[in-house]
Protein backbone atom coordinates (compact mmCIF):
# COMPACT_ATOMS: atom_id res chain seq x y z
CA UNK A 1 0.00 0.00 0.00
CA UNK A 2 1.57 3.47 -1.12
CA UNK A 3 1.91 5.95 1.77
CA UNK A 4 -0.39 8.66 2.21
CA UNK A 5 1.36 11.96 0.88
CA UNK A 6 -0.98 14.19 2.00
CA UNK A 7 0.23 12.90 5.92
CA UNK A 8 3.56 13.08 4.48
CA UNK A 9 3.33 16.42 3.28
CA UNK A 10 1.54 17.25 7.01
CA UNK A 11 4.43 16.09 8.51
CA UNK A 12 7.19 17.67 6.41
CA UNK A 13 5.54 21.18 7.71
CA UNK A 14 5.72 20.25 10.87
CA UNK A 15 9.52 19.66 10.70
CA UNK A 16 10.75 22.43 8.35
CA UNK A 17 11.77 24.20 11.76
CA UNK A 18 13.88 21.43 13.05
CA UNK A 19 17.11 21.61 12.67
CA UNK A 20 18.69 17.98 11.10
CA UNK A 21 15.87 16.69 9.34
CA UNK A 22 16.32 14.17 6.28
CA UNK A 23 14.01 12.07 4.70
CA UNK A 24 14.38 8.32 3.67
CA UNK A 25 12.24 5.20 2.26
CA UNK A 26 11.72 2.85 4.94
CA UNK A 27 8.65 0.62 5.87
CA UNK A 28 7.22 0.45 2.09
CA UNK A 29 6.72 4.34 2.98
CA UNK A 30 8.91 8.18 4.01
CA UNK A 31 10.88 8.26 7.44
CA UNK A 32 11.97 11.30 8.64
CA UNK A 33 15.03 11.19 10.24
CA UNK A 34 16.98 13.83 13.11
CA UNK A 35 20.67 13.77 13.00
CA UNK A 36 20.40 10.37 11.25
CA UNK A 37 18.51 9.11 13.61
CA UNK A 38 14.64 8.01 13.01
CA UNK A 39 11.97 10.06 14.06
CA UNK A 40 8.56 9.04 12.84
CA UNK A 41 7.35 8.23 9.38
CA UNK A 42 4.44 6.97 7.55
CA UNK A 43 3.20 4.12 6.34
CA UNK A 44 0.11 3.72 4.58
CA UNK A 45 -1.85 5.93 6.29
CA UNK A 46 -0.69 5.75 9.80
CA UNK A 47 2.09 7.77 11.33
CA UNK A 48 4.92 5.80 12.78
CA UNK A 49 6.81 6.47 16.23
CA UNK A 50 10.06 5.86 17.39
CA UNK A 51 9.62 7.20 21.17
CA UNK A 52 12.14 4.47 22.92
CA UNK A 53 10.40 1.49 25.04
CA UNK A 54 9.15 3.69 27.84
CA UNK A 55 7.82 6.45 26.19
CA UNK A 56 5.95 3.80 23.49
CA UNK A 57 4.44 1.66 26.34
CA UNK A 58 2.96 5.21 27.83
CA UNK A 59 1.25 6.33 24.44
CA UNK A 60 0.31 3.01 23.58
CA UNK A 61 -2.43 4.00 26.04
CA UNK A 62 -3.69 7.18 24.04
CA UNK A 63 -6.99 6.48 21.67
CA UNK A 64 -5.56 5.40 18.20
CA UNK A 65 -2.71 3.80 18.67
CA UNK A 66 -1.23 0.45 18.45
CA UNK A 67 2.26 -1.14 18.67
CA UNK A 68 4.70 -1.53 15.72
CA UNK A 69 4.46 -4.90 14.23
CA UNK A 70 5.66 -4.27 10.77
CA UNK A 71 7.43 -7.36 10.43
CA UNK A 72 4.90 -10.04 12.47
CA UNK A 73 6.74 -9.14 15.96
CA UNK A 74 6.16 -6.25 17.73
CA UNK A 75 8.90 -3.82 18.00
CA UNK A 76 8.66 -2.05 21.71
CA UNK A 77 10.48 1.47 20.83
CA UNK A 78 7.85 2.08 18.03
CA UNK A 79 3.85 2.63 17.53
CA UNK A 80 1.67 3.84 14.80
CA UNK A 81 -1.07 6.30 15.28
CA UNK A 82 -3.89 5.61 12.98
CA UNK A 83 -5.51 7.87 10.57
CA UNK A 84 -8.47 8.94 13.18
CA UNK A 85 -5.87 10.35 15.82
CA UNK A 86 -4.27 12.74 13.17
CA UNK A 87 -7.44 14.56 12.44
CA UNK A 88 -6.30 18.51 13.66
CA UNK A 89 -2.67 19.60 12.95
CA UNK A 90 -2.50 20.33 16.87
CA UNK A 91 -2.99 15.94 17.08
CA UNK A 92 -0.56 15.37 14.44
CA UNK A 93 2.07 18.20 15.69
CA UNK A 94 1.98 16.69 19.23
CA UNK A 95 2.88 13.30 18.03
CA UNK A 96 5.65 14.62 15.64
CA UNK A 97 6.92 16.57 17.86
CA UNK A 98 7.43 13.74 20.88
CA UNK A 99 9.20 11.40 18.09
CA UNK A 100 11.34 14.64 16.75
CA UNK A 101 12.51 15.42 20.45
CA UNK A 102 13.39 11.65 20.88
CA UNK A 103 15.37 11.37 18.59
CA UNK A 104 17.47 14.61 18.84
CA UNK A 105 18.30 12.88 22.00
CA UNK A 106 20.18 10.56 20.68
CA UNK A 107 23.68 10.60 19.94
CA UNK A 108 23.81 11.97 15.89
CA UNK A 109 25.01 9.49 13.35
Amino acid sequence: MPCDETLVERVRAILAVQPGISEKRMFGGVCFLVNGNMACGVAGEELMLRLGNELTAEALEEPHTRPMDFTGKVIRSMLFVDAAGLETEAELTGWVQRAASFAAGLPAK
